[in-house]
């Protein structure tokens, strides 16, 4: 027996098989939510600095120093976007993250308005996953109608025309028997169901 195997009983379980993909789903869209956060402020000194160095003409960048508290967004706030953050289906995290850095891009929004377009965002993707779930409830609705509607669809399919077949019988036969021939027209083909065959 060695060491290792005495001390396997003290190893932490894998945290990613507990995590379920909501709460997943919640942490990704919320760290990427506090680092745009943090870049906007970042932009927003940038900016700042760049004002100051055209306004005096000197730039004294390296003598400021930034405070270490950064903007920070309000519990009751936080939650309201966490609950947002549970209705985004762990497929469209991605997408979500992408059209959200898209719309930071294309604003160049302050720290604070950050989570306004964080929740823009959500609710937008929330809009359209409902959409393409109603689509998908209409277009089961639609294909469960048709399998009832298209039932003689399914009877045709079953049913075969057998012009060729030996038991049929002709004129000729009856000719040849000389028995009278039955009331059914002759130019017609026989259907037999599949279930004879």
């Amino acid at each position: 027996m060695s060491l290792a195997s005495w001390f396997r009983w003290n190893e932490p379980p894998n945290r990613i098989s507990q995590r379920n993909p909501t709460e997943m789903v919640v942490e990704t869209l919320m760290m990427e939510l506090s680092w745009q956060i943090k870049h906007a402020e970042k932009q927003q000194r940038e900016r700042e600095n760049e004002y100051r160095k055209m306004k005096t003409g000197v730039d004294y960048g390296w003598l400021v120093s930034y405070p270490k508290q950064s903007y920070d967004i309000s519990p009751g706030e936080r939650l309201q976007l966490e609950d947002m953050c549970t209705k985004i289906h762990p497929s469209y995290c991605g997408p979500v993250i992408l059209r959200f850095r898209q719309v930071v891009a294309e604003y160049e929004p302050e720290a604070q308005e950050v989570s306004q377009l964080f929740r823009s965002v959500l609710q937008e993707a929330a809009e359209k996953i409902k959409e393409e779930e109603e689509a998908k409830k209409l277009a089961r609705q639609w294909n469960t109608k048709n399998r009832t509607s298209l039932s003689l669809t399914t009877f045709k399919s079953r049913s075969r025309i057998s012009p060729f077949i030996s038991d049929i019988k002709t004129i000729s036969e009856d000719v040849e028997r000389g028995t009278q021939p039955n009331r059914r027209v002759w130019s017609m083909p026989e259907f037999r169901n599949t279930k004879d065959f």
